[in-house]
Parts: structure tokens; sequence; C-alpha cells
């Protein structure tokens, strides 16, 4: 009797992790813009989102360019883009929030929602990337951001759905099918 109330206890335990991991989603957020204001994740529910972490001193800094060029072709889709400058690989976004919004802005015209710094590792890696690459956390995957202009893709629901490694183009079939479908 006390094995079998023990595993019972054990199984619903486990399911409420395993609900916990699975009803979690990036809309539990709160983030800083890229102007030092709130930026509420869950005001993205119903849209499709395209995290990508961005550097402006980096060999894959001219991916700012088709990113504009995704987000204008589908941002009437319930498409946005969240860029989330990072300074984790090579000192290659050293600049300031003011330095890299002018950066983004003059050189690539870039419009798509662009965030406050943060770190996308380590011990100071922020919650929401926390999240993006913590199984345990978002109820999918792990993953490890290897470098700048990794892409992570978010349903409308909020839930991670899967990532883009950070050479494979903004513009690959994978991303284009995923957003229209």
């Amino acid at each position: 009797m006390k094995k079998t109330a023990v595993l019972v206890g054990i199984f619903i335990l486990f399911s409420l992790i395993m609900i916990q991991a699975q009803t979690n989603s990036i809309h539990q957020f709160k983030v800083k813009d890229i102007n030092g204001e709130e930026f509420d994740m869950s005001s993205l529910k119903g849209k499709k989102v395209l995290i990508v972490n961005v550097a402006s001193k980096c060999g894959l800094t001219p991916q700012y360019e088709q990113l504009q060029e995704l987000y204008d072709k589908y941002k009437d889709r319930n498409f946005i883009i969240i860029g989330f400058p990072a300074n984790d690989f090579a000192n290659q976004e050293p600049g300031t929030t003011s330095e890299i919004k002018a950066f983004c802005t003059e050189n690539y015209g870039v419009t798509f929602p662009m965030m406050d710094k943060l770190s996308t590792k380590g011990k100071d890696q922020a919650p929401i990337y926390e999240w993006l690459t913590h199984k345990s956390k978002n109820g999918v995957l792990d993953s490890k951001v290897s470098w700048n202009f990794q892409k992570y893709m978010i349903d409308e629901a909020g839930k991670l759905v899967d990532f883009v490694s950070p050479k494979e183009s903004p513009m690959s079939e994978k991303i284009i099918k995923w957003i229209v479908s």
C-alpha cells in the first residue's frame, strides 16, 4: 500500500513538473527595450516571433539586412523579429545601447524591435535566454547559443518551436516555411 502511494505521489509530482514546463511561454517575460522602457513579451501573443542575438562587429552583422528584409516581407502576417544585442562572443558588441541603436538604424534601417543588451550564456545569462536554452524551462529542447545571430522560433502561443544556427540566413527555407505555415 505504501509503495503504491509513493508511486502515485511521484507520478503526480512528475506530471505537475511536466505541465509547468509546458505551460511556460515566452510571454511570461518582461525585458527592457533599446530605449530602456519595459517590453512585455505577452504583447506578442498571437504572433510568430524570431528572437536573434545580434552584434555590430561580427562577420555575420550583414544579417541585419536580411532580418530587416524578412521583417518587412512578413510583418503583416503576425510575425515579428526581436533583436537582443549581446557581447558574449569575442567582444563583438561593445557599444552602449544608444550606439547600438544608431548603428542598426543608420547602417541597416532596422525597424523591428530591438531590446537592451543582455547576456545569452554563462553566469550572467538573462532569464529569457535561460528559458530559450533549457528544456527544463521551455519544455521542448536544450540548446547552446553558439555565436551571434542564433535564431529562435517561437509560435503564436509563445512556445519554443526550434532554432536556427548563426550562419544560416534569416531568409532560409526553414524560417520561411515556419513563418508561412
